[in-house]
């Protein structure tokens, strides 16, 4: 069992890092072409993301974008907060990430990404904090995607 000293300098190290409570928010604007562009720089031909005629036709009323540019974005946007140096160098290492998508994301709309750190845990094995993220974007009020994620959070050397 780890002595009151242990506890006391594992709280300081993960709040150092990275605390409960922290949240991240990010606001991107999706237009029809950086749809297509994305969706053709991960080989997806789906005519959805890119013909408007197509995306009309399978009951949508604009082209949409490909899940995997939401959760690009979201990965990325966790990656650069959480392995910023603000006074306190740091490295990131994703473990996990899972996604669900609840609502299309229609061109033109404004999509309110966001994360939460929801808790933490040192793990001196690791010589880091694990931290938990809940995570979601909004279109509007509609909740367009829902996130968890799982990252290691250390001092950058």
């Amino acid at each position: 069992m780890p002595d009151s000293s242990t506890i006391i300098a594992d709280a300081a190290a993960i709040a150092a890092l990275v605390q409960v409570g922290e949240c991240i928010e990010h606001v991107a604007h999706y237009t029809r072409e950086e749809i297509s562009r994305f969706a053709m720089l991960t080989l997806d031909t789906n005519p959805v993301h890119h013909d408007r005629e197509a995306a009309q036709r399978a009951g949508l009323c604009d082209v949409i974008a490909s899940g995997q540019q939401t959760s690009a974005l979201m990965s990325g946007l966790a990656a650069s907060y959480f392995s910023r140096d603000d006074g306190v160098a740091r490295s990131m290492l994703c473990l996990h990430f899972n996604f669900a998508y609840r609502e299309p994301i229609f061109a033109g709309a404004d999509v309110t990404m966001r994360w939460v750190v929801s808790s933490t845990e040192w793990n001196a094995s690791l010589d880091g904090v694990i931290a938990q993220l809940e995570g979601k974007a909004l279109v509007g009020n509609a909740l367009a995607v829902i996130a968890r994620g799982t990252v290691l959070v250390r001092r950058a050397s």
